[in-house]
Parts: C-alpha cells; sequence; structure tokens
C-alpha cells in the first residue's frame, strides 16, 4: 500500500535529500583530499592526518549510500530506509567523533609543533627527511628555526652559520655567518605561520563535518517518519 498525503510529501522530500546526501558526500571527500594532501605536504605533523582520511572514507560511503536511500523511499520499503537510517546514524556519530578529534588535537597543536621542531632540528645535519622536511617550511613560509634564526645556533661549529634555505635569495652557503643577518635571511621563526596554517585546515574539518552531519539528522528525521508511514501502511491492510 502506497503512503499518502502528508507521508508522500516526506516520501519526496527524503528522495531529494538523497540528491543532497549525494553531493554532501562527493563535499567531504573533496574536503577531505585537499586537508590531507596540505597535512601531506607538510610533513612535520605526517603523523596527524587521520581526520582527513576519516571523512574521506566517510564521503565515499555517502557517495554510495545515497543510491541506495533514493530506491528505498521510491518504493517505500521500510527495510531499505530503517537500513538507510541506520546507516546515516553511524555516520553521523563518525563525523561528530572527527569534528571532536579535529577541535581536541587544535588546542594541543603549538606544543606538538614545539616538539617537532626542537627534535627535527636537532637532527638536521643527521638524516635526509629531516633536512628535506624543514628545508621545505622555510622555502614555503620565508621563516628560519622554530621561533627565530637563534634556532640554529648549534647548526654548525662557529655557532653563526644557518641552513641555505633561512636565505631570502637561496644560493649555495647563503647561510653561513649570517644567523643574525636580516638583510641576507628570516629572522622570524616557523612556527606560529605553520601554527596558523594547520589551524584553518583543522578548522575546515570540523566545520565541514558538523554542517553535514547537520543536514544528514535532517534526512534521518525524514527516514523515521516515513518508515512509521509505511509500517501504518501495513498495518491498516
Amino acid at each position: 500500500m502506497a503512503v499518502a498525503g502528508g507521508a508522500k510529501c516526506v516520501k519526496y522530500m527524503l528522495f531529494f535529500f538523497n540528491f543532497i546526501f549525494w553531493v554532501c558526500g562527493l563535499a567531504l571527500i573533496v574536503l577531505g583530499v585537499m586537508v590531507h594532501q596540505s597535512l601531506l605536504n607538510t610533513a612535520i605533523i605526517k603523523g596527524y592526518t587521520g581526520s582527513p582520511v576519516v571523512l574521506i572514507i566517510v564521503g565515499v560511503v555517502i557517495f554510495f549510500i545515497a543510491f541506495f536511500g533514493c530506491c528505498g523511499a521510491w518504493k517505500e520499503n521500510q527495510c531499505m530506509v530503517t537500513m538507510f537510517a541506520v546507516i546515516l546514524s553511524l555516520i553521523v556519530i563518525v563525523e561528530i567523533g572527527t569534528a571532536i578529534t579535529g577541535y581536541v588535537f587544535r588546542g594541543k597543536l603549538p606544543e606538538f609543533l614545539d616538539e617537532r621542531f626542537k627534535s627535527m632540528i636537532a637532527g638536521y645535519n643527521k638524516t635526509e627527511e629531516n633536512r628535506d622536511t624543514l628545508d621545505a617550511i622555510q622555502i614555503q613560509f620565508k621563516c628560519c628555526g622554530a621561533n627565530s634564526s637563534d634556532d640554529w645556533i648549534n647548526f654548525s661549529a662557529n655557532k653563526t652559520s644557518v641552513p641555505d634555505s633561512c636565505c631570502k635569495n637561496m644560493t649555495k652557503n647563503c647561510g653561513v655567518g649570517a644567523i643574525h643577518n636580516a638583510e641576507k635571511i628570516y629572522m622570524d621563526g616557523c612556527q606560529p605561520s605553520l601554527d596558523k596554517f594547520l589551524m584553518k585546515n583543522l578548522l575546515w574539518v570540523a566545520v565541514g563535518a558538523l554542517v553535514i552531519a547537520f543536514v544528514q539528522i535532517t534526512g534521518i528525521v525524514l527516514a523515521c517518519i516515513l518508515m512509521r508511514a509505511i509500517r501504518s501502511g501495513y498495518e491498516v491492510m
């Protein structure tokens, strides 16, 4: 027995919202890929790329279950609509958890960056990974050291040199004896700029997850209303 009246309106609304879910899934995939790529390019935090990956996975799942929800709504299949609501509820929980994780990590970011910078500066001459990462950061953000060029005081035996990546015009050995030469090198540290950059990325992850979760909650409510209408129709029969 087909639903009628207000329930029929809910049916079409749920069908429409599934198209919105499809768009949301695509948006999550794009957002997750963009943020994940940004964090990978900033190798100093390569161990903290979990939230964007979760968003990508959730986006792919939403992308496919949107079709499942459309079929359930159109055919008025109670089982399909119920499964759609359950799966969507689980996804919302994951998204909220991702947003909370991003928010919590934002508060710990300065401390984490400080520890990472100290460790990588100390190991600059020991491993190619540390050297390439710090050089890339200093070139990208036009900075030197974590808080200032003084962080490179132990870089060389003469205590007055910095890596060439600190130079405004980078050439071979341009950082030799230039630790306090503002005309040749950038004096400001990288940590404030990097902190601002990462805060912005994490904020986008949190906001994106919460906004899309809110839209999905509306879909869950509509699915529950349609389930009740379908069940009532069977009971009348």
